[in-house]
């Protein structure tokens, strides 16, 4: 009798055990796929991305802003653009990439002016630019199928056409065709069967001053220096 209670109490504790919460997690974990585990073990890879960047100039005033014949309202607002490009990844240790990643992206960035009595002219310098950001990255350990990182580094932007909408009684804003800017921003992987996956939030700050100044131009007064600034959205896929 003593022997069948004590097979009754083994059972009830071999049950409990395997239902345990602790214990099925554990299961859980051990069965759940890892993707593209030799991902680690390639050099170089490559993928491609897209990207949704909202630019404004950043605007300082020159001593003319001041005066009673310039605008007393001068601003850059927000404007979205369209990036798309191609990734290359080069691996340098277990936690620092090289990461390269050229892109065409298109701009519509402007410049308002409001004057008294109710007068306002915008000046829209709508461009293609290619742009071809240097990056180091650095990303933390994997966990099963994620991991988080950091980039920052420098992109150099060349601006290969530009359409310039004519404002009536303006005159034309005039802006360099080369950038250089700092960059740095923050992202996700998440890998998957067949490829990673990883949005990217990154920040652009331009280093050029790159207005042009047009001699007897209304527009020309109130500025003394144009620089750019980029808060953009990526989609990368490898």
């Amino acid at each position: 009798m003593l022997h069948i209670h004590r097979k009754k109490i083994l059972l009830i504790g071999l049950l409990a055990s395997l239902f345990s919460p602790e214990l099925r997690a554990q299961s859980t974990m051990r069965y759940r796929r890892v993707h593209l585990e030799d991902y680690e073990d390639r050099a170089i890879r490559y993928g491609f991305l897209f990207a949704a960047p909202m630019t404004r100039f950043n605007v300082k005033y020159s001593p003319g802003y001041v005066t009673a014949d310039s605008a007393y309202q001068l601003y850059s607002p927000n404007k979205v653009g369209f990036r798309v490009g191609f990734v290359m990844n080069a691996v340098l240790s277990e936690h620092f990439d090289v990461r390269i990643t050229p892109a065409v992206s298109l701009y519509g960035r402007s410049v308002e002016y409001r004057y008294p009595g109710g007068i306002q002219k915008t000046e829209l310098r709508e461009s293609t630019w290619l742009e071809f950001p240097l990056l180091l990255k650095y990303k933390s350990k994997r966990r099963m199928n994620s991991r988080m990182y950091v980039v920052g580094g420098t992109s150099l932007g060349i601006e290969t056409n530009v359409r310039r909408r004519e404002v009536a009684g303006a005159s034309r804003l005039l802006t360099k065709n080369t950038d250089l800017t700092v960059e740095y921003g923050i992202g996700f992987e998440q890998f998957f069967e067949f490829f990673k996956f990883a949005p990217e939030l990154r920040f652009s700050h331009g280093l050029v001053n790159l207005f042009e100044p047009l001699q007897g131009s209304p527009t020309s007064v109130g500025i003394q220096k144009l620089r750019t600034h980029t808060v953009t959205l990526y989609l990368t896929f490898e």
